[in-house]
């Protein structure tokens, strides 16, 4: 029997009382209003409704933020051991999400927080606050609408379970140590991707660097024939060349945003590439084979992305095809390794202009080698893919773990 098993039979056998939090309370209410242009570096540490969807957990011991409280009207503050909600939001199924504040100092609530006062362990009643059971009372009778509210008399109402004070404090112990295993336990599987992804660009680089014996590169003549480039390779083991010697490099055609979808569906299954990668599904086609896409405009500027089968692109994406001089898996992993970013244009809008990229020398080494050097980069991106995907998955997994064990420790019989 585990120290929590024997805390229930020695002390709540029967089941356990379930009160509201207007029964809890000693006092509840709104917190005032704290805009943007009045949070600091410095001064008397605050909370904003909005930080306690984003920054904070389930409790917390600093903040983030700060304000000069001589400057907020009617101020309102919590202290060790409040619990806050936040009454605004976007979400019905978040609405009303709270958190348990353990620090010591005396620190100011925003507007759209309710702050409550009680006389039970923090952190059990933010655990409690946070189960499925309460977040579905939160939500009930909420719209979804872009802004969701809640009010102090719609908190009083959520019903929790309030076992003895010990009981509260080991259920604390376990949650609080399942939390960190958790949390550990995501963060090792982020490092295992970062780690991958540098030892892929490692050996990109590496694989994707090609020198004279005495350190300097050999450049092709650009009048030089097929036979000329391929004897070069032979005795350099690749030559550089100009990218418009060697590449056909066109970007696509405009398109109005309602022919997107952000889904896949019958009237729009096929892919279509922007200028930041890819901008969600057309109903139509522009190219057919397996081709780079480079980016030309916008935030991602210089983004490699590889389009195979069936796609449209756009006037903001560069296709880009080999003249027979380069494998195109090859030219792919190239591209990545070019950091094209650095060629962009400086002004509000960045962006590589088609001749800009056509002046870029690049190495060819020979074809062979090539498509060794792409199957090689292709396991090594693949790995970093199932990375990448299975990651979102396997937090997800962990985090709904976590929840489940959560509900079941809080889920009491409910004294009669």
């Amino acid at each position: 029997m585990s120290r929590l098993d024997e805390l229930i039979a020695e002390l709540c056998p029967d089941g356990v009382e379930y009160k509201t939090i207007g029964e809890l309370a000693t006092d509840i209410y709104r917190g005032s209003g704290i805009t943007r242009d009045q949070v600091s570096e410095v001064g008397t540490p605050c909370v904003r409704y909005g930080e306690i969807y984003t920054t904070y957990g389930v409790w917390f011991d600093s903040c983030i933020s700060h304000t000069d409280e001589s400057k907020i009207a009617n101020a309102k503050y919590f202290e060790h051991g409040d619990i806050l909600f936040a009454i605004t939001g976007e979400s019905v199924e978040d609405i009303a999400k709270s958190c348990a504040y353990i620090g010591d100092e005396r620190c100011l609530a925003g507007g759209d927080i309710v702050v409550l006062k009680h006389e039970q362990d923090p952190k059990y009643l933010s655990y409690a606050l946070s189960t499925t059971s309460s977040r579905m009372q939160k939500s009930k009778g909420k719209v979804k609408s872009k802004v969701v509210h809640s009010s102090v008399p719609a908190i009083q109402e959520i019903k929790v379970p309030v076992p003895p004070m010990e009981v509260q404090r080991e259920i604390v112990r376990i949650l609080d140590d399942f939390t960190q295993i958790t949390e550990e336990l995501k963060e090792n599987l982020r490092d295992e991707l970062i780690a991958r992804q540098k030892q892929y660009e490692y050996y990109r680089d590496l694989l994707l660097t090609f020198v004279e014996s005495d350190g300097t590169l050999k450049q092709a003549s650009k009048q030089a024939s097929i036979a000329e480039i391929r004897l070069l390779q032979y005795v350099f083991g690749a030559v550089y060349l100009p990218l418009k010697y060697t590449c056909e490099m066109r970007a696509g055609k405009a398109i109005r945003a309602s022919e997107l979808s952000e889904t896949e569906d019958n009237e729009h299954p096929y892919l279509c590439y922007g200028g930041n990668g890819v901008r969600g599904f057309i109903g139509k086609t522009n190219y057919r084979g397996g081709f780079p896409i480079i980016g030309r405009q916008g935030a991602l500027c210089g983004n490699i992305q590889f389009a195979d089968g069936e796609f449209y692109a756009t006037e903001h994406a560069v296709v880009v095809s080999s003249k027979g001089l380069y494998d195109q898996r090859y030219l792919y992993h190239l591209l990545i390794a070019m950091n094209l970013n650095q060629y962009k244009s400086a002004g509000a809008q960045p962006g590589l202009a088609v001749s800009k990229l056509g002046t870029i020398e690049a190495p060819i080494p020979l074809m062979e080698k090539q498509i060794q050097i792409a199957k090689i980069l292709d396991r090594f991106d693949a790995l970093c893919d199932d990375l990448s995907t299975g990651l979102p998955a396997e937090i997800e997994s962990r985090q709904k773990q976590y929840e489940y064990y959560r509900d079941k420790l809080l889920n009491f019989k409910e004294l009669t």
